[in-house]
């Protein structure tokens, strides 16, 4: 099949692309930023190595399926044809880039500031939709800022890419029209607010420390705010300066029980992942089911852990918790709040950044959650 029917064929399952961006996704073709050998994440099954040099067609074919492939393990420790080890830099699954672009929305002849050049993919569908000129995109890693320079070479674009670390964002462009971000963002740095022009829009993959994560679009308010809504689930690669790891703590958990079905609190609703996150910004958990119809909950901060054990044979819920605070205990009462307040689901709730932090509301953000 040729490349053209390809990306026609991927397009017609991008839903809500208009003609604007599908214009631009032939003009700007994936596989130009893709390297020959890669890992394919793909959602229907194990991921597996895409070899050009090996198998073309079936390189192709992977290139133009809505996955993402990942470029790099381990800041480059690891060969990409190992597939094992954590992922640091990839091409997004194009319907998340299209779902971020819709999102971002730009006019004709806006300036964009990108955070996370990655392959350079990206960059040059904004390129070719406003002009070189009119696109800076930074990126962390010097290795993947040079191959995403010659990717866009091949392209024919050349917008301005900056080494550097995307959270001070570029004042010597600003202000910009738009932030586009390309990467995880548990805490939203001010710098993207603040080089942002009134009425700018920033959208971003908000990926708290519990449940979820969801593409988010911030509007910039005049009083040096930014207020923003959460859309749709996405899973992207955390900013490499806000990456966390479960502490490694030494003691004795104290033992207690909970009525309170721990399945409840992670799978009733996104709405109740975002009150959890809003309540405890660094709480982070994990979890997932066992043998037997029995699940387990990991749930840790800085300095506390919490384990929570359901078994199906039990009323009671095993609880182990250490360190200074009962974390188990504020992740139930956090959850009780949301449900208190009614169960509202994901669409009501929003965040508002300011120079002194960022924090979640409920209905306004006159309405802050505490």
């Amino acid at each position: 099949m040729s490349v053209d029917r390809l990306i026609s064929a991927l397009a017609e399952r991008l839903t809500g692309l208009d003609d604007r961006w599908r214009d631009v996704f032939h003009a700007v073709p994936r596989h130009l930023f893709i390297p020959d050998r890669a890992w394919c994440d793909s959602d229907d099954g194990p991921g597996y190595l895409i070899d050009r040099s090996a198998d073309a067609e079936a390189w192709m074919d992977a290139v133009y399926s809505n996955a993402a492939i990942i470029t790099q393990l381990d800041d480059g420790a690891t060969e990409i044809a190992e597939g094992k080890g954590d992922y640091t830099s990839s091409s997004s699954a194009p319907d998340v880039v299209a779902a971020t672009l819709e999102l971002l929305d730009p006019y004709d002849g806006d300036e964009v500031l990108e955070i996370g050049t990655g392959t350079g993919w990206t960059a040059g569908l904004l390129a070719h939709r406003l002009g070189d000129e009119n696109v800076t995109s930074i990126e962390i890693d010097q290795a993947v800022s040079t191959l995403a320079a010659e990717n866009l070479k091949r392209s024919g674009h050349v917008p301005r890419l900056i080494h550097g670390d995307g959270t001070l964002g570029w004042a010597d462009g600003a202000p910009y029209d738009r932030v586009h971000v390309t990467c995880g963002v548990c805490e939203v740095p001010y710098s993207w607010v603040s080089q942002a022009r009134p009425g700018g829009v920033i959208v971003i993959p908000w990926t708290p420390r519990w449940e979820g994560g969801y593409l988010t679009m911030f509007t910039v308010v005049g009083d040096g705010t930014a207020v923003g809504r959460f859309h749709g689930g996405v899973g992207f690669m955390l900013l490499r300066s806000q990456r966390w790891d479960p502490p490694q703590l030494e003691g004795d958990y104290r033992r207690s029980s909970t009525y309170l079905d721990p399945r409840r609190v992670v799978r009733s609703s996104t709405g109740a992942d975002i009150a959890v996150a809003g309540l405890l910004p660094d709480v982070s958990g994990t979890h997932g089911d066992q043998e037997g119809g029995e699940f387990h909950l990991s749930v840790w901060s800085e300095e506390s852990d919490a384990q929570v054990h359901y078994a199906p044979d039990y009323k009671g819920v095993a609880v182990l918790q250490r360190g200074p605070r009962n974390l188990w205990d504020e992740v139930e009462a956090a959850y009780l709040r949301w449900v208190s307040w009614g169960a509202p689901p994901k669409e009501r709730f929003g965040m508002t950044v300011t120079p002194e932090g960022q924090y979640v509301w409920l209905d306004s953000p006159d309405n802050a959650i505490k």
